[in-house]
């Protein structure tokens, strides 16, 4: 059975856990347990049950999309014809086959589909929206707006603490 866990029932040290990997999945154990002030068994049980819990989904690489992608990030706002379920289903199903497309979100408010589109310059852009995005069945309208720098892009479970 999975053991439901919310950031309320976190202390100070699964929280620290948290960040440290978050940080470097591939940190030894027993570095993990010296970063955080515990014995090795307490820790690897703490993340056992972070993991058991689905707190910890996984582990991986963080990737500098910059260099496999390019420097441009778009936040293109989507807003579909119709609001039917085939409509929704299509639109998601087409825009996973845009690899340009880093994160996609259903949204309410003024339009359906916020994705982050990462593109090397202006000419892929054009491209991904001209040939990707707005060849996609059911698309009434496009808008896009371009970050300048990203000033915050949290991870870990230190963007849950309070205060």
């Amino acid at each position: 059975m999975v053991q439901i866990i919310s950031i309320a029932d976190l202390d100070r040290i699964d929280l620290k856990i948290l960040d440290a990997l978050s940080e470097d999945g591939r940190v030894s154990w027993r570095d993990l347990a010296d970063q955080v002030g515990l014995s090795l068994t307490p820790v690897l049980r703490r993340v056992k049950r972070l993991e058991d819990a689905g707190v910890i989904k996984g582990y991986g690489a963080r990737l500098d999309e910059t260099r496999l992608h390019g420097s441009m990030n778009a936040f293109v706002s989507v807003t579909l014809a119709g609001h039917t379920t085939e409509n929704i289903v299509h639109f998601e199903t087409e825009v996973l086959k845009l690899p340009q497309v880093m994160g996609c979100y259903l949204m309410t408010g003024d339009f359906d589909f916020l994705l982050r589109v990462v593109a090397r310059d202006m000419n892929e852009y054009e491209q991904i929206i001209v040939k990707g995005v707005s060849k996609i069945k059911g698309v009434a309208k496009i808008s896009s707006n371009f970050a300048f720098r990203t000033v915050i892009e949290r991870r870990g479970a230190s963007a849950a603490r309070k205060g």
